[in-house]
């Protein structure tokens, strides 16, 4: 929102001397309705704005305000929405903008940024920076503050709700599960997995008699890996015969973790039974690194004949939290704040952070090589894509590697060569709508709220929403569902 006086402060109060003075409020970030509403008006009406000539995305109405600290939002295809580039604060109705005009009317800020392009939304005034009585000379000071007793009464009560409900309460009450025999060949597994469209499936072994391990779309990057090395034992012919046992043996790496001393250990097959609590099986899956967690319940006292109930993850969980505090939000004070008043999320480092882990983006032009190298040594399971801008285009997962078993498409794909956007478009289907191809990339504002994040992340197949800018998309960081979790369990 963009503040402009449109001329000198007028007295309409008559002998009252009301002091209003006409205000320029812009909305530049587009809709198909937009309107005003704030304390100058007691919130009881809503003020068209219209569209400025010659740039639709940007709406302006001019309203008489008095002198003081005023508060307001904007009502955005009946959404209610707050500019986060301009002062803001949590209050009575919810996250408002702010702005204070000073008593003297001769002392007006005056704002005039270039709203045409609708990307330069930083306000940088001296006198509207002193209007709102900053101390460092920024607007981060109006951001709310979380404090440490917020923070522990919110996760006792998480921890508490997890701790008294079960995997049995996640169970659906249909669907199927896949799992994987461990003497398939390896690129059969693999078709298995993008025909199914799932991204990992638990391993059975006939001779023992249980399950073993797990077979994931990290497993698919070691072997392109692999096969991209001129120096493998793994060819392209073996890789035809190659079975999931014998990649196992070799590689031992999905079930497998370093010591720290260059040695490798096997962790053993990571599940849980029906009746182990949401917080067991939730901390579970961040400290040993894994996405799902196979629930397996066996009726024989020695666990022969195991069945395989359901994969939980952390999707699963978050959607129950959601669920239970959705109609009692005041019993958890952090979930209004937004997500970027809150130790959530990897961002992009600002001028000063040098300290910050950067966060990994590439361009449409990368190598996929370096793609699935980058999603291996960051050990992070995607890579926003952007422009020379830094906008978002789209985003690079671990799963989509599994694309590459589409009609054996591993066996004549040179890495080094094949660019990420040549490797996404294997995984489109050209003839589905763009919305739905779309979807893949999911966003969210710094500005919004943890509730409204949480609830993003708890519907299915939504594992990470990149955070943008509002209107230029440019990458500001990632916010996943093990982020979430280390924030509440951490």
């Amino acid at each position: 929102m963009f503040i402009q006086s449109m001329g000198s402060a007028r007295d309409v109060g008559g002998a009252s001397g009301i002091v209003l003075i006409p205000m320029r409020f812009v909305w530049p970030y587009g809709g198909r309705s937009v309107f005003l509403s704030g304390s100058f008006t007691r919130w009881s009406e809503l003020l068209p704005m219209s569209p400025v000539e010659g740039c639709p995305s940007v709406f302006q109405v001019v309203y008489s305000v008095p002198p003081g600290c005023h508060q307001y939002k904007f009502f955005v295809d009946r959404e209610w929405r707050h500019d986060e580039h301009q002062p803001y604060v949590s209050g009575e109705y919810g996250i408002v903008n702010t702005v204070f005009l000073a008593t003297d009317p001769n002392y007006i800020p005056v704002i005039t940024p270039e709203i045409a392009s609708g990307n330069n939304m930083d306000v940088d005034n001296e006198a509207f920076r002193r209007t709102v009585r900053l101390t460092d000379g920024t607007l981060s000071e109006l951001l709310p503050r979380i404090s440490d007793a917020d923070v522990q009464i919110s996760r006792q009560r998480i921890s508490a709700f997890l701790s008294v409900h079960t995997a049995y309460e996640l169970l659906p009450e249909s669907g199927k599960v896949v799992a994987l025999d461990i003497e398939l060949p390896v690129k059969q597994a693999f078709h298995i997995l993008h025909e199914q469209g799932i991204y990992v499936a638990p391993l059975w072994d006939f001779c023992q008699g249980q399950f073993v391990g797990v077979l994931s779309a990290s497993d698919f990057i070691l072997i392109l890996r692999e096969l991209g090395n001129h120096g493998s034992n793994l060819t392209e012919e073996e890789l035809e015969t190659h079975t999931i046992s014998a990649w196992k043996e070799g590689k031992s790496y999905s079930n497998s973790q370093n010591n720290g001393r260059g040695t490798v250990f096997s962790r053993g097959f990571i599940h849980a039974g029906p009746y182990d609590n949401l917080n067991a099986i939730a901390m579970k899956i961040l400290q040993k690194g894994v996405s799902i967690v196979p629930i397996v319940h066996s009726s024989s006292e020695d666990g022969s004949f195991p069945q395989l109930l359901h994969l939980t993850s952390l999707s699963g969980i978050l959607k129950c939290i959601c669920r239970y505090f959705r109609h009692c939000p005041s019993s958890l004070p952090i979930l209004q704040l937004p997500i970027c008043a809150l130790p959530v999320g990897t961002w992009v480092p600002k001028i000063g952070e040098p300290n910050r882990r950067p966060l990994a983006m590439l361009r449409p032009s990368a190598s996929l090589a370096s793609a699935l190298n980058l999603l291996v040594q960051a050990r992070v399971s995607s890579i926003p894509i952007v422009d020379d801008n830094d906008s978002l285009l789209d985003i690079y997962c671990r799963s989509d590697i599994t694309a590459l078993a589409k009609d054996r498409a591993y066996t004549h794909v040179n890495i080094d060569e094949m660019t990420v956007q040549q490797a996404l478009q294997l995984g489109q289907d050209a003839t589905s709508p763009y919305e739905l191809r779309s979807q893949r990339c999911q966003m969210c504002l710094r500005s919004d709220s943890l509730h409204k994040v949480m609830e993003r992340l708890a519907n299915p197949g939504v594992r990470r929403l990149v955070i943008v800018e509002a209107g230029s998309k440019r990458v500001e960081g990632i916010i996943s569902l093990g982020d979430i979790f280390k924030f509440f369990l951490g």
